[in-house]
């Protein structure tokens, strides 16, 4: 599974798009809806496999200019710390 959802993350640098890939799923931004629908769709078919699952969950705030990490940021001004933990053995 790892090789195909490398295959789709690197399709995406042919896009002039950020993107941070995580344990469950690549977040990906950019100023173009277009941009991002073509991305979405190079990174869907660049998948080998018989079948294919591609979810998109689309934030488009038009009233202030924000990256997604600046919205970490503000919840760890928040928190006071990093919102983020190592699990404990």
């Amino acid at each position: 599974m790892s090789e195909e959802v490398a295959k789709a993350v690197a399709a995406l640098d042919d896009f002039d798009v950020g993107y941070e890939t995580t344990p469950m799923g690549t977040i990906i931004e950019t100023d173009d809806s277009a941009e991002l629908f073509a991305a979405a769709g190079a990174a869907h078919e660049a998948v080998d496999g018989d079948r294919v699952s591609t979810f998109l969950k689309v934030d488009d705030k038009r009233t202030v200019d924000q990256a997604a990490s600046e919205k970490v940021d503000a919840v760890e001004d928040h928190l006071g710390r990093e919102a983020r933990r190592e699990r404990s053995d």
